[in-house]
């Protein structure tokens, strides 16, 4: 934002005439720069448009291990394929304090603890996934704290999650970071185990991180961060796939042949523990499978986890207060059997035709003929199971269908819903989508004949799909992505993007209150005016770079380095002028120095003052990951430009 700028360049050329300027209003703006100047805000630096450059070739890459990391908010799973074989991925499956049990994934649980009387600065040691016992304290649901525009679910209190941080001295991002060397020191030894050490030490090993696709553009640096620092690479190097992105790719492959054409529409429902997570796409070629996003992702607090909250309340009320505590803390063992019943069968596999009553073991619980305690198990009738499912499987149903209605509100054919993560197995929830989607509402009463030739295209039914490895969905695909590169060609913009800048005054479209006089342009500016280059839902290709091109003017002596800007906007119109509501991305910092001095032009103003003038480029990248920029001038790149996202 440019509101006191504190440095000044001086122009290229004399200061266009306002029609000129007015016509290319949208295209160019003036920002700030690094010399004083009598007046702050005067300042020179223009763009020409957002271009798209052509698409590139990707790079051939030599053999090596493709390690997917699935960071989720209550279980993390971890898949590994060497190219050389690329058909055999494999999941990993045994985890520290597992007791011999196999399981896809592990807990997203960390906790940290000092023995008595360690001397001071003693690094605290971890605990994680499956280590701890049922009465131990431990901190759940840290992925939600790295981004803090996403709401919190009810059961995650940012008070106790602080209390045990500030404990150990540690912030979110240590504990990520913590959490995350523990699945990089584990999957390093897992794959040593099954190749062997000299192949680990002469294969190259990738790794690919999966995010919630509405996760905001700092929070996905935040992660990135964390992996680095956890082992899994530079992170520039560390590749990123969204969550349900990373399922769809899984998921095509798994399900062909199909029915679903070119031109179809179908939506991923990527149902985990804390969130379900929507991304809808459109086929562009079956051989090899293409897909571009066909609507902007959306997600709610809807996941399974609520279901478990919802049991435990169930529970709470039909044994007693007072019987449930004293079980809680006297007989751990005996509630966390109960629980992991309902998550292990219940909530996987209910459904209510088959199931008239489930019986739920708590063993060491007296009878109860009125609580419906017989022989050490719960019993719950059908109608009970389904007032605990109704719901959270309600809001997902409405995430669902408000995809849906997007796709038919612009014309499109939604073909098919995919169910995939830890919810996306239950068997109830598909039964309820299923219904839902496939029940059409007959027509309307008429007495005209005519309206028995209704156009059933107008509402037809939409198959309902729940692949093999629905849990493990998200992380074959993350390894898949690393694997064979981009399968989406294109994805929706979340946000708008743009940058301030100042422009002449036009007292048609500007306050008089706006404006100052500028020495340097002398003439009348304003500043805060906003150049939205990319629209919240375009359709943007990580393959073709969005060019900004400057013209950027330095006194002799100043410095190279600048500093710009970027602003998003969530709303569906973006604003002319700045405005507080508007979201920072992120500072970009330019450092010029890179660039040979034989590209900058000596130009002298009308007033006799020399100065040095470049014409350069900033690339920004939109993918999956996130946002990356690059310096350019004259087609050849000069570097990354750092983008800090704090």
């Amino acid at each position: 934002m440019n509101t006191t700028p504190t440095t000044t360049t001086l122009p290229l050329h004399p200061a266009p005439s306002q029609s000129s300027q007015r016509n290319r209003e949208s295209r160019d703006y003036f920002t700030k720069n690094n010399t004083a100047a009598a007046d702050p805000r005067a300042s020179a630096e223009a763009i020409n448009g957002p271009v798209r450059e052509p698409a590139k070739d990707p790079a051939v890459v030599s053999d090596r291990l493709i390690v997917g990391v699935d960071f989720g908010t209550t279980f993390s799973g971890v898949a590994a394929v060497y190219t050389g074989t690329p058909d055999d991925v494999e999941i990993i499956k045994t985890w520290p304090g597992g007791n011999g049990i196999t399981s896809d994934k592990v807990p997203t649980e960390i906790s940290y603890d000092l023995p008595p009387g360690a001397a001071p600065g003693t690094p605290p040691t971890v605990k994680w996934g499956f280590q701890f016992k049922p009465e131990e304290s431990r901190l759940r649901c840290i992925k939600l704290f790295l981004d803090r525009s996403q709401k919190l679910p009810f059961y995650v209190s940012p008070l106790e999650t602080a209390a045990q941080l500030k404990k150990f001295n540690k912030t979110v991002v240590d504990a990520v970071s913590d959490y995350l060397t523990q699945i990089y020191k584990h999957t390093m030894d897992t794959l040593t185990r099954r190749y062997g050490e000299s192949f680990m030490a002469s294969t190259k090993v990738d790794f690919v991180l999966t995010c919630p696709a509405v996760w905001s553009d700092a929070a996905k640096n935040t992660t990135l961060q964390a992996a680095e620092r956890a082992g899994m690479g530079a992170q520039s190097q560390i590749q990123m796939i969204s969550e349900p992105e990373a399922a769809a790719v899984y998921t095509l492959k798994a399900i062909q042949p199909n029915h679903l054409k070119v031109g179809d529409n179908f939506i991923v429902c990527d149902g985990g523990g804390g969130t379900v997570d929507l991304i809808a796409y459109k086929i562009v070629s079956l051989n090899p499978i293409r897909v571009e996003e066909s609507a902007v992702g959306t997600g709610g607090l809807c996941g399974s986890a609520f279901l478990n909250y919802r049991f435990e309340e169930h529970v709470k009320n039909r044994i007693g207060q007072s019987k449930f505590d004293e079980m809680k803390t006297k007989k751990g063992k005996t509630w966390q059997m109960g629980l992991r019943y309902f998550e292990e069968f219940v909530k996987r596999n209910f459904n209510e035709d088959e199931h008239q009553e489930v019986n739920v073991p708590f063993p060491g619980l007296p009878d109860d003929e009125k609580a419906g305690l017989d022989s050490g198990f719960l019993v719950m009738t059908a109608e009970q199971i389904t007032d605990i499912f109704d719901p959270v499987v309600k809001e997902v149903c409405d995430l669902v269908q408000g995809q849906v209605d997007s796709l038919r509100a612009k014309g499109g054919v939604v073909s098919g819903i995919i169910l995939v993560g830890g919810f996306g197995q239950s068997d109830y929830l598909y039964r309820k989508l299923k219904n839902h989607f496939t029940s059409a509402a007959p027509p309307p009463y008429s007495e005209r004949p005519t309206n028995a030739n209704i156009d059933l295209r107008e509402r037809p039914s939409v198959e309902v799909m729940q692949p093999v490895y629905a849990w493990t969905a998200v992380v074959r695909g993350a390894v898949l992505r690393g694997l064979e590169g981009n399968m989406v060609i294109s994805r929706k913009a979340r946000m708008h993007y743009g940058t301030s800048y100042a422009t002449v005054y036009d007292e048609e479209k500007h306050s008089v209150n706006e404006r100052y006089w500028s020495p340097l342009w002398e003439r009348w500016m304003v500043s805060d005016r906003m150049q939205w280059h990319i629209a919240k839902g375009e359709a943007i290709s990580p393959l073709q770079p969005i060019a900004f091109h400057y013209t950027r003017n330095f006194r002799p002596g100043q410095s190279l380095i600048v500093k710009d800007d970027l602003i998003a906007c969530e709303a569906d119109e973006p604003p002319k002028a700045f405005t507080r509501d508007l979201v920072h991305v992120c500072t970009l910092t330019t450092d010029l120095s890179a660039v040979p001095r034989s590209l900058f032009t000596r130009l002298t103003t009308t007033r006799g003052v020399e100065f040095d003038n470049l014409d350069f480029t900033l690339e920004m990248i939109v993918d999956s990951a996130g946002l990356g920029f690059e310096l350019k001038v004259d087609g050849v790149r000069y570097g990354r430009v750092d983008a800090d996202f704090s």
